[in-house]
């Protein structure tokens, strides 16, 4: 089940820079490419003449040309025009509202008439000359709400991520866990610790002594639809963790998008953004690869627990209070999906359990 009068992450710029492309969002199948003027265009990927998928075709003058008969489309879903035929007459496709911001393409994939621009998810950090960022994208053969489980409860850390980010520290430090309207917040402080190997290339990046005691933080952000935003870092100990002066710490906003494809995969664009020494970019990549390597660690867990899950659909699981962050997240994702069907505010089409 996942929302849809929400704006998702579909695609990166440089992934329709040369052709369109063809995502499945929300269980929607959908084309992205740039119309006119170069602005992004979003239409449903089924030409209206013999169904073929519109992303194996090419775009010629801001126009989208399917590549089986040549049929011509508009932005808006209707059908302009086809080589020795009169096709003006054709119904439109489906049309979604897209954006382009902070270097992502987002899409709406629910009513259309509630799609506005400005409820997009704000990111201070993009397109600022003192911030750096690096990311990727990974396909994950899993329910989105398992990422969001695994992103507001980083315990796993310790086990999943030994030789990188975790350590022992993590299980020992409990989390807190705060929730204000649709934002839910999971902290985690510890003090006095050994910085692991991630942290320990940070710190250098950033001119630090990696060799001494650390305070570290994780501050976990999930908002709605689908979208975590956690704060990280480490500072030198006793120079006042978190709230310590930029000269002493190396501090960064992992930034982690979750695009539902189906009930059962997604789209994972994942990131990270800093605000130290912003203009290295070996250690951009440096960090992006190391991030990336972490991040991949998490794929056959997720995957294989999806497996389980859908196997035996009858058990229930445990709770502990390290997952009250996921558990918080879910109940503002049933809220959401209660008032979309209670308003009937759905896309058009068959639903894949929405909200």
């Amino acid at each position: 089940m996942f929302p849809r009068n929400a704006w998702y992450v579909a695609c990166t710029p440089d992934e329709i820079q040369e052709k369109p492309l063809g995502r499945q969002i929300c269980g929607e199948k959908i084309v992205f490419y740039r119309g006119p003027e170069g602005r992004v265009a979003a239409l449903e990927d089924f030409c209206p003449h013999r169904g073929a998928p519109l992303s194996l075709g090419f775009v010629e003058d801001g126009k989208l040309i399917c590549g089986y008969h040549g049929l011509t489309m508009g932005c808006d879903g209707k059908t302009l025009e086809m080589p020795g035929q009169r096709v003006r007459g054709f119904p439109a496709i489906r049309a979604f509202a897209v954006e382009e911001r902070y270097g992502f393409i987002w899409v709406w994939t629910g009513d259309q008439a509630l799609a506005d621009p400005a409820s997009i998810h704000p990111l201070e950090w993009a397109d600022h000359p003192d911030w750096a960022y690096g990311g990727g994208l990974f396909h994950i053969n899993c329910d989105y709400r398992l990422m969001i489980d695994n992103l507001m409860d980083l315990t796993h850390e310790t086990y999943v991520h030994a030789s990188s980010i975790g350590q022992k520290e993590i299980d020992e430090a409990a989390p807190k866990t705060t929730v204000d309207g649709d934002l839910v917040v999971t902290s985690r402080h510890m003090e006095n610790i050994g910085a692991p190997p991630f942290w320990r290339m940070a710190l250098r990046g950033n001119g630090l002594a990696d060799d001494v005691p650390v305070d570290r933080w994780q501050i976990c952000r999930f908002t709605p639809p689908s979208h975590v935003m956690i704060e990280v870092g480490v500072a030198h100990a006793g120079k006042g963790g978190y709230n310590a002066d930029p000269a002493h710490k190396a501090a960064s906003i992992v930034i982690d998008f979750i695009t539902p494809e189906t009930d059962t995969s997604i789209w994972y664009f994942w990131g990270m953004a800093r605000n130290f020494n912003p203009q290295d970019q070996a250690l951009t990549e440096s960090i992006r690869e190391g991030q990336g390597k972490i991040f991949s660690e998490d794929l056959e867990m997720l995957e294989r627990q999806q497996q389980n899950l859908l196997a035996h659909p009858e058990r229930s699981l445990l709770k502990l209070n390290i997952d009250a962050g996921g558990v918080q997240a879910r109940r503002v994702l049933d809220r959401y999906i209660a008032q979309e069907t209670a308003a009937g505010s759905t896309a058009p089409s068959t639903l894949i359990a929405s909200a």
